[in-house]
């Protein structure tokens, strides 16, 4: 049984990768006062066949800093996730190429020539993704989802649920919830990261937090972009399956 210590309290999670780590870098929803917070997302996730750096922050000092605060080296990062092609998931990615640039870039073919360049000038080579198709064992993208704002959401396997994570679900929080379950035909154990909620009105975030609760979701971590009031009213709807998934925050 893995477990998650968050705020002194032990949630059981039970999934079949017994190290299975989450560890929030950089975010703009604060947690560990010893860390910067900007507005932003960025995780790490390790455990797997491959240790994964799930999008980079707005400012490459603040994510390097904050690395080296959590005890984590830049070198020892297999391959990037980038979710959407916006600064504050973006901007970190040049500094962070500059210590580690062996490193797998996974971005969606719509991402800018200059992201890409950006890649391809600091020496790392870049995975074009469009579809669903895996990172590495348990891990995979949702693919291009979205019309205005293209977004991909990384799923992972467990044995109890999908854990998805998404960087500001443009296309839509239900909606990832969704694809991702059509495409694995997996129940969802716990989804986090930001949900794109700061101008939904209270009675929407509530119909949201119904629908993916109807939908099977066990546990939800919403953070980043989901707006202050989103994230008390899924705290208040979920009690103690809720997760604090500030900056800071490691569920190991």
């Amino acid at each position: 049984m893995l477990k998650i210590m968050l705020m002194g309290l032990a949630m059981s999670l039970p999934v079949e990768t017994q190290k299975l780590a989450i560890t929030i870098i950089y975010n703009n929803v604060p947690f560990n006062d010893k860390l910067t917070t900007d507005w932003g997302m960025s995780c790490l996730i390790t455990g797997l066949e491959k240790n994964i750096l799930f999008d980079t922050g707005a400012d490459g000092k603040i994510l390097l800093d904050n690395m080296e605060e959590l005890n984590i080296t830049p070198k020892d990062i297999d391959c990037v996730f980038l979710s959407h092609d916006h600064y504050d998931h973006t901007g970190g990615l040049r500094h962070f190429l500059q210590q580690n640039n062996k490193v797998d870039v996974f971005l969606l073919s719509s991402f800018s020539d200059n992201t890409k360049n950006t890649i391809k000038n600091e020496g790392a080579h870049f995975i074009e993704t469009t579809h669903q198709s895996h990172i590495c064992e348990r891990a995979m993208t949702t693919g291009e989802l979205g019309t205005t704002i293209k977004e991909q959401s990384l799923i992972i396997e467990t044995d109890k649920g999908l854990i998805i994570i998404t960087g500001c679900a443009h296309p839509g929080i239900v909606e990832i919830a969704k694809t991702a379950k059509e495409l694995s035909h997996e129940n969802i154990y716990l989804i986090v990261g930001g949900f794109h909620l700061m101008s939904q009105s209270e009675n929407g975030v509530k119909k949201i937090i119904y629908r993916l609760q109807e939908m099977g979701v066990h546990s939800v971590g919403p953070s980043h972009c989901t707006g202050k009031r989103a994230i008390e009213l899924f705290r208040e709807a979920y009690g103690n399956l809720f997760l604090n998934f500030g900056c800071g925050a490691q569920f190991v």
